[in-house]
């Protein structure tokens, strides 16, 4: 059994032998992009070494009291510790608060765990406080790191923690996940596939909130608008996409998808492309932009993304994207 995850067995394998032997680690960074699985794996890691009535050993229930607490992340002796917004920053009062919880013996489990996500939105202050804590973990204590990769963070903390790195999955280990474990029907499943990008933290959004989708075309739609938009119409819009600051780094990763799909088109690349539902549209603009230009537009939404990063204005930084956008005029229907 894969502890009802879809792929990431090796991982699911090695933490399953850490908690029959009884060689957990206090401490584990699991790494890979956002949605990938981290925070799950986390999550079933900590039900496995708790759940009173395991299936059998490393193997939980995921049906008792206990794993229902630890999967809703309110069990008593659970700590999701998190900065208060994806792109924030996690401080070091959260630390301490944590510190004082972990001191004291689990309430009812046998461990208590700590599940620090993003920690690379994790402020200086707050990096330093949790390495005394690794340094000298107290017993009966699990910490769980999440990042997006291990060079994100201070050596001294990766070097306390088995570090396992998660790799995005294989699209048809994610479909037939997609219909073996949820009952969607091939066409839906091929669909959330596709725009996973091997995700599967991002499909099982997807598929349980449809209005995700909606508003994935909506932004999409935003977009062919603004092709045949004049300088501008596309000015105001820049500003008001970057008074969002909530939807904004999705709204990005869409686009960004959408022309990465362009430029695999317009340089007959065999790779499948993410939005198989605009195919008409993708193959269009890749005829009409050719390589060069799809290329540029890929490079200049990633440089959004990384002036994000160092806090520039992102008004100016989506202004510089409309003024490389090119005019076309597209059907924006699918």
């Amino acid at each position: 059994m894969n502890w009802n995850m879809i792929g990431h067995e090796w991982a699911v394998q090695l933490l399953k032998q850490h908690v029959i032997l009884g060689t957990q680690r206090q401490a584990y960074l699991i790494t890979g992009p956002e949605s990938v699985g981290r925070r799950t794996l986390a999550l079933r890691f900590a039900q496995a070494v708790n759940c009173p009535q395991p299936i059998e050993p490393g193997e939980p229930c995921l049906d008792c009291p206990t794993c229902g607490q630890i999967e809703r992340m309110v069990h008593p002796d659970l700590t999701v510790v998190e900065a208060d917004r994806v792109g924030g920053q996690l401080k070091v009062d959260q630390i301490r608060g944590l510190q004082h919880g972990l001191s004291l013996a689990p309430y009812v489990a046998k461990y208590r765990i700590a599940i620090l996500l993003r920690f690379e939105e994790a402020n200086r202050q707050a990096a330093n406080a949790l390495l005394k804590t690794l340094e000298e973990p107290p017993p009966q204590v699990i910490l769980m790191l999440t990042a997006g990769s291990a060079d994100q963070l201070l050596p001294t903390i990766v070097s306390r923690c088995e570090v396992i790195r998660l790799r995005p999955i294989s699209s048809g280990v994610i479909k037939e996940g997609l219909q073996t474990n949820w009952q969607v029907p091939p066409a839906e499943a091929d669909l959330l596939t596709h725009l996973s990008s091997g995700r599967p933290g991002y499909t099982f959004q997807l598929y349980q909130n449809p209005a995700n989708l909606s508003l994935r075309r909506t932004w999409l739609d935003e977009l062919f608008n603004l092709l045949s938009a004049n300088r501008v119409e596309r000015f105001e819009y820049a500003e008001t996409m970057a008074k969002d600051a909530k939807t904004l780094p999705e709204k990005l990763q869409v686009w960004l998808a959408f022309w990465r799909d362009v430029m695999l088109r317009s340089s007959n690349s065999s790779s499948q492309i993410t939005n198989i539902d605009y195919q008409e549209i993708i193959d269009q603009l890749a005829n009409n932009l050719g390589q060069k230009k799809a290329h540029n537009l890929v490079v200049v939404v990633e440089q959004i993304f990384d002036h994000l990063d160092h806090n520039v204005n992102p008004r100016l930084a989506l202004e510089v994207f409309m003024l490389d956008l090119p005019k076309s005029e597209v059907s924006s229907s699918t």
